[in-house]
């Protein structure tokens, strides 16, 4: 599968659809998630065109890679989750609802998460 230009992030990241940006550098967008999961809901991406955390984690940079899951927890600092708990989430392929071709990860807290999946064992 070749990187769709057209997808909602990169469109999003050219200015041509509007996000409320958190977090912004020359490597890495960071937004509120619109329909979010929980009180805390911000989607991490990179600005090049990776499809795929496979496809991220097998074509960036290794200083890229690093410099993007760093970022992360900055963030997770940033919105105060930290000490309380949060869940990061990337999707990948039909099998798992990746809806955006694009790799992000979903920052998500701000509330007891429960569950990994529904039925999950480990449950509180």
């Amino acid at each position: 599968m070749s990187y769709d230009k057209a997808n909602v992030f990169a469109k999003i990241m050219r200015g041509e659809i509007p996000g409320k940006k958190i977090y912004e550098d020359e490597q890495i967008l960071a937004i509120h998630d619109i329909a979010g999961a929980a009180p805390v809901h911000v989607l991490v991406m990179p600005k090049g065109e990776y499809i795929s955390f496979d496809d991220f984690s097998t074509k960036a940079p290794p200083e890229t890679v690093a410099h993007f899951f760093k970022t992360i927890a900055s963030i997770a600092r940033q919105l105060e989750v930290h000490e309380t708990g949060y869940r990061l989430v990337t999707n990948h392929g039909a099998d798992a609802s990746q809806s955006v071709p694009h790799f992000h990860v979903h920052i998500l807290g701000g509330r007891a998460l429960g569950g990994l999946l529904p039925g999950d064992v480990h449950k509180r």
